[in-house]
């Protein structure tokens, strides 16, 4: 059955055709190069030895400079080949890694809720990075098999020259080679498949345990938290010792394949001459060697295999990618009657979410947005229930500011843009005024293009969820959902955001749903919806 990742994959290759097909022109020319040059070499070396070992005479008659000019060109074109098959093979992969990555990245944000938040920030890094990576060998080798083609083609014609028997044996030690190679690789898909898992772990724990750097030192356990990404790692590199044991075989079984080769064409083609005993033994290794790109392929084949799974798993639950549309390519949301249990909130209205914690006031939040599944009929829109609404045209609604914010490794404008990516300066500032937080920009090195450092490391606790309060204010949508926007603020500082918010919500006529249990924000409110068990459920905010 063909995957999403498998229909990607062939679109790329088919956009990439042009470009593979110069590589596999080029692998041909390396290869072919490649023989005749060491062919040529072995005949010309023995020639000249046996030559001058006839005297002077013999010596100065033979022809030095017609062969010499000839190795100097095969060499030539056998380094300019190499080359431009590199480059084309690489540019054919990057060409497709750069429309990859994204369709993978498209395709974790698309994941259903239950699916999402199983994918831990490192496994969904490693997934994007290593496993991606992995895939990049289907396109580096797709050369590979012309360039054993042409090896073989020239040196089955150079190896003829010292008989038939040779060539045939020439011929019969690569198929047995490749034969055998793959009887190999279903042995060393295994390991190959650990690799590539363990790799995922470590990468996965170390994620993990980077984000909690600052509570790991605070309670005294930087060496507890190495000695885990220890653990990871000899995993790992009792896996990677596995697969190199198990590629050693291939090794062994390349090079002994060369030597019989070349021992057995010389016996064969001895009858020949010197020369051509010479040229056809050293054609007959060059046309060996030329299968190792193959047998490189057959031993990464079990990462491969892993890396595909990794990735369908993520390809799977989602959404095509290719088909999504940019918000901003879309009809703008409109304002609607929300509905939330018992509680009907009309366009405009000031709902306060409240509660004791675990009640599920952020759940709620994050239903009505689409990122956790709903029971039927709970919440509607419009009218319409929310669980038969595309996420796309749902989340057009809303203007999120969430209880733990994350915030880009950027700029003050790049974490502001990710809610309007078109909105010009006047409007960025306006939203950091909102949320009491224009002067403190303001006096940053920069402005609005400051670097805030990673997830805003360069800003408080209070800030940071102001800044993501103003991000929510830049989107164009009827309802803002702030929850616990004023957590960390002092009193003061928690009044002026309040009183911004009033002020923006007069003037711009959104509809707001806050959680909070600051009673400066749910006094603003006109409704309640109490989610305490055994609690009224809608009341009045006053």
């Amino acid at each position: 059955m063909t995957t999403p990742l498998d229909a990607l994959i062939a679109a790329e290759r088919s956009r990439q055709r042009g470009v593979l097909r110069r590589a596999a022109l080029y692998a041909a020319l390396v290869a072919a190069a490649s023989v005749i040059l060491l062919g040529l070499s072995g005949w010309f070396i023995t020639a000249a030895a046996i030559a001058g070992l006839a005297g002077p005479a013999v010596a100065t008659a033979f022809n030095y400079m017609l062969p010499s000019a000839g190795i100097r060109l095969l060499a030539i074109v056998r380094t300019g080949a190499r080359y431009g098959e590199r480059l084309a093979s690489h540019d054919a992969a990057f060409g497709a890694l750069a429309r990859i990555r994204p369709a993978v990245f498209a395709a974790l944000a698309a994941q259903p809720p239950a699916v999402a938040l199983g994918f831990t920030t490192g496994e969904a890094t490693a997934r994007m990075v290593g496993d991606v990576d992995a895939i990049e060998m289907r396109f580096v080798r797709r050369s590979a098999p012309w360039g054993a083609a042409a090896a073989l083609s020239a040196g089955l014609c150079l190896a003829a020259l010292g008989g038939i028997a040779a060539a045939v044996l020439a011929a019969a030690c690569t198929a047995l080679l490749l034969i055998a190679g793959r009887f190999l690789s279903e042995r060393i898909a295994a390991p190959g498949r650990a690799v590539q898992r363990a790799a995922g772990q470590l990468r996965d724990s170390f994620a993990g345990l980077a984000d909690a750097a600052p509570e790991l030192r605070c309670f005294g356990l930087e060496e507890w938290a190495a000695t885990r990404i220890d653990a990871q790692s000899r995993v790992l590199a009792a896996a990677q010792r596995s697969h190199a044991n198990a590629a050693a075989w291939f090794d062994l079984l390349h090079a002994g394949t060369i030597g019989i080769a070349a021992a057995g064409t010389v016996a064969l083609a001895a009858g020949s001459g010197a020369p051509r005993a010479a040229l056809a033994a050293l054609a007959a290794a060059m046309t060996v060697d030329a299968a190792g790109p193959l047998l490189r392929a057959m031993i990464d084949r079990g990462r491969l295999i892993e890396a595909q799974v990794r990735l369908d798993a993520v390809f799977a639950p989602a959404a095509a990618p290719a088909v999504r549309a940019r918000v901003r390519d879309r009809a703008p949301a409109v304002a609607l009657t929300l509905l939330v249990d018992s509680c009907v909130a009309a366009p405009g209205t000031r709902l306060a979410l409240t509660g004791p914690s675990g009640s599920g006031k952020t759940t709620l939040v994050e239903q009505l947005l689409g990122l956790r599944t709903s029971a039927p009929g709970r919440l509607r829109l419009g009218g319409a229930d929310v669980t038969t609404l595309a996420p796309d045209g749902l989340r057009r609604c809303f203007a999120w500011a969430p209880q733990d914010a994350m915030l880009l490794s950027g700029t003050v404008r790049d974490n502001l843009a990710l809610a309007n990516p078109e909105a010009d300066d006047a409007t960025l500032w306006r939203a950091l005024h909102d949320a009491a937080l224009d002067a403190r920009i303001r006096a940053l090195d920069h402005g609005l293009d400051s670097w805030i450092g990673e997830n805003g490391a360069r800003l408080s606790g209070g800030e940071r969820r102001r800044l993501a309060v103003a991000r929510a204010y830049c989107a164009d949508a009827p309802w803002l959902l702030l929850d616990e926007p004023s957590e960390g603020l002092d009193g003061a500082s928690e009044a002026l955001l309040a009183e911004r918010l009033v002020d923006r919500l007069n003037r711009t006529g959104q509809g707001l749903i806050v959680v909070s249990h600051r009673p400066a924000l749910t006094a603003i409110c006109t409704q309640r919806l109490d989610l305490a068990p055994g609690a009224a459920r809608l009341r009045d905010a006053a």
